[in-house]
């Protein structure tokens, strides 16, 4: 016997138009809304150095802490290579903030 599901499509687009209809200029609407921060900004290579050497740490021990290698590390305090994604927000929360990093 094959099971019958009542599918709520309709009430899920009315509720979903209303939410709409409601958002128009000068009216009012309950509706979710996150604002994300904005992206860490590029760093220069003598910044990364400077981080680094923030927390009296080498290269490779501070390669540890992203865990990548230390010539990553290298190639970024040399300008070879630019940081990105997660590295970068890592990097913009060790200038910020050296002894979190430490913790973590």
């Amino acid at each position: 016997m094959v099971k019958k599901i009542k599918l709520q499509v309709f009430d899920d687009l009315r509720s979903t138009l209303q939410d709409a209809r409601a958002s128009e200029p000068g009216r009012h609407a309950d509706l979710r809304v996150a604002e994300l921060p904005p992206p860490p900004r590029k760093l220069r290579p003598r910044e990364i150095c400077h981080i680094r050497r923030s927390l009296n740490a080498s290269q490779g021990l501070y390669a540890r802490f992203p865990n990548v290698s230390p010539n990553t590390i290298r190639s970024s305090e040399h300008g070879a290579r630019r940081p990105q994604g997660a590295d970068l927000k890592l990097l913009a929360n060790a200038k910020r903030n050296p002894q979190a990093i430490l913790k973590a």
